[in-house]
């Protein structure tokens, strides 16, 4: 017996009705990003692993799929290199690709590879699949898609708040209410600078990210393993509890962080960003939260994060500032900041909360009943016209018996159904069904397509 198929864990297939609710997703976000001046481009799915290797952390590095070398890929590998069984020597060996990660260092690679072609600064967005060899979780998965907006090549804090105002616009429409939560690696950075372990901020940043999800006792439990000593960690958890407006956040911050040039420069853009978002009309709730860290490492000032108010899972779109990416490329000193969307993330929020609306499916507005070869010719014309006045039509391919074609129209939630027989043919006439209602008249086709159309208003 065949073994049964399936797919890799992490993974999915998307019928038809799933589609078009992920579609309407894209497709919400892409209006938004071109509102903005937003431009599309695309990467390829595998990139060098040179391109991708040491720019998310140790931890990313490990989430990697790599790909393996074509052809015979073991000829690189030595005995030597068996006996020493050091994975990382025999992996760069016979794998020189492997599957981006995300959407942002492809990005900045293209940006470099690109730079002649490119007038700065330059704003993109990019729809597309990522993947991570993470452990698959509710909400949680190996391959799933980022929607990305980036401007690369200024400095202004403007397009922060114009960021921030996208994120705000796309919920909006969605349906979703949401709080938008902003820290700066700067503050992050002072904060490890003040309380005596300034060479620590990575291993302090990675831990205090987590507290959503280990807590308060599991981050102290990692800062200690990182080597973070006792007293630090005293003087970090007033930071952690800080608690008020944003603005009285950012007071306190000011004597806590009096010491650190860095801490107080996150602080003043933290404050630009807020005195120009206040006066806008946002809907979501913009909080700042010295918890939020951010864990990739290319973070240089602003990071956001989104939640759903309504919805138990994780962040929903992320991102921030980062003035170095491209450097590694050889392109230095061109700062960028951008977000992504998780559309994996929002697609279940809007099913858990049943937020589509009742057009999404864009299924076909009216079937045609195959009676025979005979009518089914003189229907194909008329079709060809219903289909240029906007109208989603299809011809039932067989003559099955009517019950069938009807079970199909019902099956595929097709609202109308149109009969064409001897009798219309002579006349001229069509009858025209009603799933929902089960009325049934005659109309000439201009009467049916008036019908269809505002049906479809």
């Amino acid at each position: 017996m065949a073994q049964k198929p399936s797919i890799p864990k992490g993974t999915r297939d998307f019928t038809p009705v799933e589609m078009s609710r992920r579609n309407y997703i894209f497709e919400t976000i892409r209006q938004v990003y071109h509102l903005y001046g937003y431009r599309q481009i695309e990467t390829p799915a595998m990139e060098q692993l040179s391109t991708l290797m040491g720019k998310y952390g140790e931890e990313g590095d490990k989430l990697l799929f790599k790909i393996l070398n074509s052809g015979d890929f073991l000829s690189a590998i030595t005995d030597d290199d068996w006996k020493e069984k050091s994975l990382p020597k025999v992996s760069a060996r016979i794998s020189e690709k492997g599957l981006r990660y995300d959407l942002t260092v492809p990005f900045a690679r293209f940006v470099v590879q690109h730079r002649s072609e490119l007038t700065f600064p330059f704003k993109r967005y990019q729809i597309q699949p990522v993947w991570r060899a993470d452990r698959p979780q509710r909400g949680r998965y190996r391959e799933f898609f980022q929607c990305d907006a980036d401007v690369v090549g200024s400095d202004s804090l403007l397009c922060e708040v114009e960021l921030i105002q996208i994120m705000d616009e796309v919920f909006r429409r969605l349906g979703i209410n949401v709080v938008i939560k902003m820290n700066n690696r700067k503050i992050l950075a002072g904060i490890a600078e003040v309380i005596g372990e300034a060479e620590r901020i990575v291993d302090i940043t990675v831990a205090i990210d987590k507290l959503d999800k280990i807590g308060r006792e599991g981050v102290i439990a990692e800062l200690r393993t990182k080597g973070i000593s006792d007293s630090a960690i005293d003087r970090l958890q007033p930071v952690i509890d800080l608690r008020g407006s944003n603005r009285e956040k950012m007071a306190a911050l000011r004597s806590v962080l009096e010491g650190s040039e860095a801490g107080i420069r996150g602080v003043e853009e933290t404050e630009y960003i807020l005195d120009r978002i206040e006066p806008l009309p946002l809907k979501a709730h913009l909080e700042t939260d010295l918890t939020l860290a951010r864990g990739l490492n290319y973070y240089t000032g602003a990071i956001f994060e989104v939640k759903a108010l309504d919805a138990e899972i994780g962040s929903i779109t992320g991102g921030g500032r980062y003035d170095n990416l491209t450097g590694v490329f050889g392109m230095a000193g061109l700062s960028g900041v951008g977000i992504s969307f998780g559309a994996d993330r929002i697609y279940d929020v809007l099913n858990q909360l049943d937020l589509y609306p009742e057009d999404t499916l864009r299924t076909t507005q009216l079937l045609f009943v195959h009676f025979g070869e005979r009518e089914a010719n003189y229907l194909l014309p008329l079709i060809a016209r219903v289909r240029a006045a906007g109208i989603r039509a299809e011809l039932y391919p067989d003559a099955a018996k009517m019950k069938k074609q009807l079970g199909y129209a019902d099956a595929n939630a097709i609202p109308f159904v149109a009969l064409v027989g001897e009798d219309e043919m002579s006349t001229g006439r069509i009858q025209l069904k009603d799933m929902r209602s089960g009325e049934q008249r005659a109309v000439t086709l201009d009467e049916l397509i008036a019908t269809l159309s505002e049906s479809h208003n």
